[in-house]
């Protein structure tokens, strides 16, 4: 018999097929998926696979991991990864192979894809210097592993990205027999140059930390070390500077299908400070000052709950994957705050968040805001500011920036931008003709990516066309939310120009 573990974060799309292609297998298993306290439908979705499901007592992954091997009934004990569509149907039969066969305590797989820049620029290269004898693997950070339980009770989860590589140290250390399974072809998605920052950092401080007991003291060794980290972080750099063309979304205008404060101030009882707020016409600080408030004692995952609740514009995961795929960088700007923005930024897939910043202590907010220095220039407040700051950190001219928006909150950011786009504008007729380059009046984003598609010319780059049947899927999507959300959108955003519009006349 052997356990399956299944570490999982947010994988509600994902995860029913994983276990599908898990239970493929010719062997007698169980299959237990750890939830990493997802917000999304998980959990809900990989119970109607009748598997068992324990939830985790600390979010990362390294405990998931732990913990799943605790919950474990068997010696052999099998990780996959449960965000990938692509495993072949025997991919435990490879992983666990093996050791069933006494041949290895320990496997690590390998697949059909170029390894990435953290494992060529950062484990192998550490990995030859510190342990030579573990530097032939092909892909020493990949996750889909199979081990001995009477190993695994006896090395320790990192709980960060160094988890993997931290387990083919420590199973080196305890002597483990350790081979490699080629599992085929596997594709999974690319990491934001964010992501390999933050990736790099903590898998080459697992291997400094584990190789603390090796001698250093050769200076050529602790140069290479140098150098190696050096060239890690000019890669992340060069790829920033190859985003030579970005989208901006205003999440609330044109990711969110409903303001977020407004279903927060519902959710927490707050309707009517919140109108109130509103009716007082405070200028873009004060009213985010007192709209803070509203959150006085909330903690982040009651926040984060409301923003997964908020309806999305229907399509924009697709446009964004369709935008990215054509070499755009994606981003959110808000007024509001940086806690939900990044929480969005990275269900979407998007590369930054520009935000103002909700004051927390113990993840509980304290009802205090600061807004963003990079929104602010000679005390005055706009977001427009952000552009000489995105210049500086993503080294993006304005012109090569097309900017989504609403169209009456948005003037000045939809003027400056390369190319401004107007989003189901709340106000209609020659004043949004004037401000914007494009106008997209339906509550469907697809016809950004003509729009992205004719741009490049103005940018001096040419990019691939879309395909028919990529449009088609696209406009199905976003045809599918046109019922629920889309519909109320329309009509709070038609209700709202009303009202405006009568307090002009009045």
């Amino acid at each position: 018999m052997i356990s399956i573990v299944i570490p999982v974060l947010n994988e509600g799309a994902t995860i029913r097929q994983v276990i599908k292609t898990v239970k493929k297998t010719t062997r007698k298993i169980e299959i237990i998926v750890v939830d990493d306290n997802s917000t999304d439908n998980t959990v809900e979705e990989a119970m109607k696979e009748q598997v068992r499901v324990i939830t985790s007592s600390q979010r990362g992954k390294g405990i998931s991991m732990r913990e799943g091997m605790m919950a474990a009934k068997h010696e052999i004990i099998a990780y996959v990864d449960g965000d990938i569509l692509t495993y072949p149907d025997n991919i435990i039969d490879l992983l666990t192979g093996p050791i069933e066969k006494d041949e290895a305590d320990f496997v690590k797989s390998y697949f059909e894809r170029q390894a990435g820049r953290v494992t060529q620029l950062v484990a192998k290269p550490l990995l030859s210097i510190l342990y030579p004898e573990l530097s032939h693997f092909q892909q020493p950070l990949s996750g889909m592993i199979a081990a001995r339980k009477s190993f695994l009770s006896r090395v320790h989860f990192e709980n960060d990205y160094g988890v993997d590589i931290g387990l083919l140290i420590d199973m080196h250390h305890l002597g483990a027999r350790i081979v490699e399974a080629n599992i085929g072809k596997v594709e999974n998605a690319m990491q934001t140059w964010e992501q390999l920052s933050k990736m790099s950092r903590e898998v080459s401080r697992t291997i400094l930390r584990k190789a603390e007991n090796i001698p250093q003291e050769n200076l050529e060794t602790l140069g290479n070390i140098n150098l190696i980290r050096e060239q890690m972080e000019y890669s992340i750099l060069e790829s920033i500077d190859k985003l030579q063309k970005m989208v901006i979304f205003n999440l609330d205008q044109a990711v969110f299908t409903q303001s977020y404060l407004e279903w927060a101030a519902v959710a927490f009882d707050q309707e009517d400070t919140w109108h109130e707020i509103q009716s007082a016409r405070y200028n873009p600080i004060t009213t985010m000052r007192l709209g803070a408030r509203i959150f006085d004692g909330r903690n982040i995952a009651e926040m984060l709950e409301v923003a997964d609740s908020v309806p999305l514009v229907p399509g924009i995961r697709e446009i964004v994957r369709e935008l990215k795929k054509r070499g755009y960088a994606c981003g959110l700007v808000t007024d509001g705050f940086g806690t939900v923005a990044r929480h969005i930024k990275n269900k979407l897939g998007m590369d930054f968040a520009l935000a103002n910043k909700l004051h927390l202590i113990n993840s509980v907010a304290t009802g205090e805001f600061s807004e963003a220095d990079y929104f602010m220039k000679d005390g005055e407040y706009c977001k427009s500011n952000m552009f000489p700051y995105i210049k500086e950190q993503f080294h993006i001219n304005t012109q090569n920036i097309i900017y989504v928006g609403d169209g009456y909150h948005d003037r000045k950011l939809l003027t400056e931008a390369g190319i401004g786009v107007a989003f189901c504008p709340q106000y209609r007729g020659n004043a949004v003709e004037k401000i914007a380059d494009k106008i997209i009046k339906g509550l469907s984003l697809a016809p950004l990516l003509d729009i992205a598609q004719a741009s490049p010319a103005k940018f001096g780059i040419k990019l691939p066309a879309i395909s028919k049947k990529q449009a088609r899927n696209i406009g199905v999507g976003s045809l599918v939310g046109l019922a629920g959300a889309g519909l109320i959108y329309l009509l709070t955003r038609e209700q709202k120009a009303r009202k405006r519009l009568g307090k002009q006349q009045a």
